[in-house]
């Protein structure tokens, strides 16, 4: 664990070319090793998607339906990382360094009991999950048999996302991106050998992933443990029980944020199930498509990522207009990345689909929809980075608003498609109405300057 970096002056008002740099340099510390610990969970899907799609397309529909139910029940939590990232970093810009390490802790030991819970949920009701999402006769029963193997990760994966964001407050992403590379080599190598070499088919997979991500939670912990234990010398293990109240307070501080994330959680969920009753082919390409565009997404929120812990070290230090200026400039870094990330999309769709499928139907219904992504890119861009200024600033109440609004706006759009027998293309034409949706929400608060609240805690 590094220790936070030393900011005794403040920027002030940073539209000098000299403040600019100073922007530039930080983001670009904390956003570069943040995209590779961001990208590894796309990439776990990838691997998954990529091993499993050559066994058939019926496994890999059953993946893409299992897959969505398992990032969901995982990411309806990712609260566990943005709002402790957010709280850990204003107490660090205020110079206490201890509550943001007790902070950490309390959220470590939510994630842990949230992720009992879901375990407990979803073994009994994975076949009725399934089938929920629409998914064919011939695809259910490797989408369930996933799900039920990869779900007993959950609460590793929720730890992870806990711990991770305890590190990006401490203004600390090279650690998150260490343990993610690890990560994804392990998950690699696992699932190529239980799949292949052991025959386990898309159950090793699964396996595969789980084991994978259990040990990543593993060093997370034994990384916090010990940056606590720097702290706190004799009493460390004091610092380390749960505290009722403090997971009470962590859990009612992310609610905003969990109200948020199901909204987002349920855009995602409707596309899913709309590509599914389209067809096999439909939903295996929609699967892969939805792989490359979280990937995308991911590659966006390093700048995000990089913007909840400046912004909430900023506003901790009572310096709202270096947050400004830090705003402002990772705007016009998300613009120009959205850009670059849309061109290359652009020019590698003939090569995306004979990766992920032998299925020539797959491939033209894929590269329709990969054109779609590459020009919503620019627009994503500046939405990835706007939401993590406004988590960076605790804006969570506006954020869960919003989000729903842009639900409302969706939906119908995304249920229209099979309605007037249009396809997979289309669908993602509605996924580019939602991010339109979402731009102008962030765009109006940001300009507002609501967001801005100074202090120690929100």
């Amino acid at each position: 664990m590094q220790e936070p970096q030393a900011h005794g002056t403040r920027p002030g008002r940073d539209r000098r070319p000299a403040g600019r740099r100073r922007h530039d340099r930080e983001i670009v510390a904390l956003a570069l090793p943040a995209f590779g610990a961001l990208v590894a969970e796309p990439l776990f899907v990838m691997v998954d998607s990529a091993i499993v799609g050559h066994l058939g397309t019926a496994q890999l529909a059953g993946l893409g339906v299992a897959a969505a139910l398992l990032t969901t029940a995982v990411n309806i939590f990712v609260f566990l990382a943005y709002a402790t990232t957010a709280a850990v970093a204003r107490r660090v810009g205020a110079g206490d360094l201890p509550a943001a390490l007790r902070q950490g802790v309390d959220g470590i030991w939510l994630a842990l009991l949230l992720g009992g819970l879901v375990i407990a949920a979803v073994l009994p009701a994975a076949p009725a999950l399934v089938d929920l999402f629409g998914a064919s006769p011939t695809a259910a029963p490797y989408a369930t048999s996933y799900l039920r193997i990869s779900s007993l990760g959950i609460p590793a994966m929720l730890v992870v996302l806990a711990a991770t964001g305890v590190l990006r407050g401490l203004q600390d992403t090279r650690t998150p991106l260490a343990v993610a590379v690890g990560g994804f080599t392990a998950n690699a190598g696992l699932n190529a050998a239980l799949v292949y070499g052991a025959g386990l088919g898309i159950a090793g997979s699964a396996w595969g992933t789980a084991i994978a991500q259990n040990g990543m939670a593993a060093v997370y912990l034994w990384v916090v443990v010990r940056g606590i234990r720097r702290q706190t010398g004799g009493v460390w293990r004091t610092a380390l029980r749960p505290e009722a109240a403090g997971i009470r307070a962590c859990a009612r501080a992310g609610l905003p944020l969990l109200v948020r994330t199901l909204s987002l959680r349920a855009v995602l969920l409707i596309a899913t199930a709309v590509a599914a009753r389209l067809g096999d082919t439909d939903i295996a390409a929609h699967q892969i498509t939805l792989t490359v565009w979280s990937l995308l997404a991911f590659a966006l929120d390093a700048i995000a990522i990089a913007g909840q812990a400046i912004i909430g070290r900023y506003l901790g230090a009572d310096d709202p207009e270096a947050a400004r200026a830090a705003c402002r400039r990772m705007i016009e870094w998300g613009v120009a990345c959205g850009v670059v990330l849309g061109l290359l999309v652009a020019l590698a769709r003939p090569l995306v689909g004979p990766m992920f499928s032998s299925d020539p139907a797959v491939q033209d219904a894929l590269a329709s929809a990969l054109l779609v992504v590459a020009v919503s890119q620019p627009v994503s861009g500046v939405v990835f980075v706007l939401d993590g200024v406004l988590m960076g600033a605790g804006d969570g109440p506006y954020l869960a608003w919003s989000m729903l609004v842009t639900l409302v706006v969706f939906a119908p759009a995304a249920f229209a498609v099979p309605a007037v027998g249009a396809g997979l293309t289309a669908l993602w034409w509605a996924m580019t109405l939602m991010m339109l949706t979402r731009l102008a929400a962030l765009w109006l608060r940001a300009r507002s300057g609501r967001w801005i609240v100074t202090g120690a805690a929100r």
